[in-house]
């Protein structure tokens, strides 16, 4: 799951990205109001955590465009103030949830998942091909009624190709999307984890799930 995390005080955003970081979602991270706005509207997001006050636009103001432009990604704005009538406009403007400064990441997290699982329906919380079986709400792995260990980075890797069955992700997708952008493209992260995971998933198959495009990237076969 790729979350948007706008948040100016860096204190605060590098031990919200660690936590979320650390269940699994990949995370990009703005202090820029401006900068939010684009990636929000150039990027595709499962949820959006929105701190109201901002350099550049204000997060209200981003809410109130995406909304405008009929954009349903589900947004959590996160407010140091208390004001009861800052957070019923935000709501009437399309927030999804908010979360008052100071906040524990578990309740994020749990919002967040709730939040997704709202949006995308409970079928969909569970990723299946064959007697594979990804659960994404508990993170659980399985071959039939075999357990299957995966990394976090092994498990983001298989959950952003199962999304996309038939669909030929490019290396370059893939460093972004599981990695994020602070990684060379010429590196052999992709090929290399993609090896691994083939390992646990599909040792003993003759056909691999995970079919390599020559010169392009990689794709996850249709069941």
């Amino acid at each position: 799951m790729k979350v948007l995390l706008v948040e100016d005080e860096k204190q605060i955003a590098g031990f919200v990205r660690k936590g979320l970081e650390e269940q699994g979602f990949g995370v990009d991270w703005t202090a820029d109001g401006d900068k939010a706005y684009q990636l929000a509207t150039s990027q595709q997001y499962d949820a959006i955590v929105l701190d109201i006050m901002l350099p550049g636009r204000d997060g209200l103001s981003i809410l109130k465009n995406l909304r405008q432009q009929r954009n349903p990604v589900p947004v959590i704005l996160v407010t140091a103030r208390t004001e009861l009538d800052e957070r019923v406009e935000g709501l009437n403007l399309g927030a999804d949830d908010y979360l008052t400064k100071p906040f524990y990441v578990e309740e994020l997290i749990a919002r967040l998942h709730a939040l997704i699982r709202r949006g995308s329906g409970e079928r969909l919380s569970i990723l299946q091909a064959g007697d594979l079986t990804v659960n994404l709400m508990t993170r659980d792995v399985k071959r039939g009624d075999t357990p299957v260990r995966l990394t976090t980075r092994e498990f983001n890797l298989l959950e952003y190709l199962m999304r996309s069955p038939g669909r030929v992700l490019t290396r370059t997708q893939i460093l972004e999307h599981v990695w994020g952008y602070d990684f060379d493209p010429s590196t052999n992260l992709v090929d290399v984890h993609v090896q691994r995971l083939r390992k646990k998933i599909s040792a003993d198959d003759k056909e691999q799930w995970i079919e390599t495009v020559r010169g392009v990237g990689y794709r996850f076969r249709k069941p």
